[in-house]
């Protein structure tokens, strides 16, 4: 089936939300790759949170819409709360299925790659497979410096979602009307948790407009927040509740705050994946604390999350000290050491931070 022309009603009806809209150039780039194909594999980063996997469940719903075959994988598996957006548990985790995620790659005549901007974000595995496979990529994603290795790009990280993104890449196709209630629940799951509820990187008001049209196509925003914001299980909120009362440190007069979780505190409150999921953005309510970090420790490293409220960069914090990166407000890195050892660091930059960032 053929991909159309934007539906005429909503340029009518959102003529700014369609002015920010892909190029025309790189949206038929992306529908003669759309109509070529017609075995297509989605892929997203490690760790798949709400964006990833809203954008994932999106848009092979929506390619089903149009007659194609489509099956997402996922790097590994799904915390408890996002196996509740629509699709999610059909996705094939590659840490299960090692092999048949590689035959499905092998096979496909199509990879997307969303919500991650280099294949790297994949694992080591799937990154390696993404590299070699001669089928031609379609990168969709709003992380900076994208590598250049997909055919198609569409990359802005001026969005706060790929699924707010993805929402106009739809509409650039012609494929508003397409949008049922599920694809609408995906979409406005990373959107929302990609901002935090909005709380952040949520100032343009086009946002609104886009959730707007995603109610109207059935989403339960309500429902969406209680499962994705307030659903937990009695471990988890003895897990964070020891974590904020235990290993809860405060500099007010720096303005930062910082969280740290041992394995095997972890493994005492039978952590499962998910179960920390916003435990870094609880210090940001304390009066004069613009950015939070949460350290819990890995096997073999140890997991750096910051957020910040405010023109507070956080991704430049995680890109030079701790090898990752992300957006302004909210992002992430590694250390490879001890847990002490990325608190001490943490707390290193402290007075540097605040000459640095804090007027």
């Amino acid at each position: 089936m053929r991909f159309f022309l934007l539906p005429l009603h909503l340029v009518s009806k959102y003529p700014n939300v369609i002015s920010q809209l892909i190029d025309k150039r790189t949206l038929d780039a992306a529908r003669t790759l759309l109509d070529d194909s017609e075995r297509i594999v989605i892929l997203t980063h490690m760790s798949p949170d709400g964006d990833a996997i809203g954008s994932s469940t999106a848009m092979q719903r929506m390619l089903m819409s149009v007659g194609k075959e489509a099956r997402i994988i996922i790097p590994d598996m799904l915390p408890a709360q996002l196996r509740r957006v629509p699709g999610a548990k059909e996705a094939v985790d590659a840490t299960r299925y090692p092999d048949f995620a590689a035959q499905l790659i092998a096979d496909a005549d199509l990879i997307i790659c969303l919500d991650f901007n280099e294949p790297g974000r994949t694992g080591n595995r799937l990154g390696a497979l993404i590299t070699t496979s001669e089928a031609p990529k379609l990168l969709i994603d709003h992380h900076l410096h994208p590598a250049d290795f997909a055919s198609v790009v569409i990359s802005h990280p001026e969005m706060s979602s790929t699924c707010y993104l993805l929402f106009k890449v739809f509409c650039g196709l012609g494929l508003f009307g397409n949008i049922d209630t599920k694809m609408a629940e995906s979409l406005l799951t990373g959107m929302m948790t990609d901002t935090g509820n909005f709380s952040y990187n949520a100032a343009d008001p086009e946002i609104y407009l886009v959730v707007a049209e995603l109610m109207r196509k059935g989403a339960d925003k309500d429902r969406i927040y209680r499962e994705q914001f307030e659903t937990h299980s009695l471990d988890s909120m003895r897990l964070n509740a020891y974590a904020i009362s235990e290993h809860m440190e405060v500099w007010p007069a720096d303005g930062a705050a910082l969280i740290t979780l041992s394995r095997e505190e972890l493994n005492r409150f039978h952590y499962a994946k998910g179960d920390t999921e916003g435990l870094v953005n609880r210090p940001l309510a304390i009066p004069g604390v613009v950015y939070s970090a949460f350290l819990r420790e890995e096997d073999d490293f140890v997991k750096v999350s910051m957020r910040s409220v405010g023109d507070f960069p956080v991704n430049v914090l995680c890109k030079e000290y701790f090898g990752g990166g992300g957006h302004l407000n909210a992002a992430g890195g590694e250390f490879k050491g001890t847990l002490a050892e990325a608190a001490e660091k943490f707390r290193s930059l402290l007075t540097t931070n605040k000459e640095k960032y804090i007027k």
